[in-house]
């Protein structure tokens, strides 16, 4: 891959209301966020298709990449940088055939099984988590814990970006026990000054 993958915008607008999803997705290009996952389930075809383009659009000269989640068909038909499958998306090997050269696709995963087989199913990067306590995640059991992240990325040769409960002072340890980067929703839309927040991040990384 031309770039790094370290830091992943994971959307969610309705947490982010009254705030547009759209001009905060332009404001993370600009900070410079490495990916933009779109990630709005409910959201309705049409809908979802002109946020998408909106989002390319924004991203068209910078370096982020924009990330359509589970939906192949609209990620391609805007000519978004990849997709990212959930566990009942599409396997990533089936997608693999179907997409342009340079098309990233993630995968969310849940443990080291789930990342060996992302990872023989040719997907470029995978999201694991959760690490920490978070309640967007409690249906997904206990936190895996920086530990169990440490093994599953000694095992990968895949990126692998950490999610979950993830703050500005846990960023250390997750890289320190091999993860790529981190991933997040409220890191970015919590944050008081986006641009501020993505250069706390990037400190982490020197």
């Amino acid at each position: 891959m031309p770039m790094p993958l370290r830091l992943c915008y994971i959307t969610d607008r309705r947490a982010l209301e009254p705030r547009l999803l759209l001009p905060f997705i332009e404001e993370a290009v600009q900070a410079g966020i490495d990916i933009v996952q779109i990630r709005e389930k409910d959201l309705p075809t049409r809908e979802l298709l002109r946020l998408a383009e909106g989002a390319v659009a924004a991203a068209k000269g910078n370096a982020a990449r924009i990330i359509v989640n589970d939906r192949l068909d609209i990620a391609l038909a805007v000519g978004a940088d990849g997709v990212h499958l959930g566990t009942q998306s599409l396997p990533a090997h089936a997608v693999r055939g179907n997409v342009p050269e340079g098309f990233l696709i993630g995968v969310s995963c849940h443990s080291r099984e789930d990342v060996l087989a992302a990872e023989a199913a040719r997907a470029d990067y995978v999201v694991l988590g959760p690490i920490f306590e978070t309640p967007s995640k409690i249906a997904y059991g206990p936190p895996l814990g920086v530990a169990k992240l440490g093994e599953v990325t000694a095992a990968a040769r895949i990126p692998v970006l950490a999610l979950g409960g993830i703050t500005v002072e846990r960023v250390r340890a997750c890289l320190e026990a091999g993860a790529a980067g981190v991933a997040g929703i409220r890191i970015f839309q919590d944050a008081p000054s986006l641009a501020a927040r993505v250069q706390e991040l990037r400190a982490e990384f020197l």
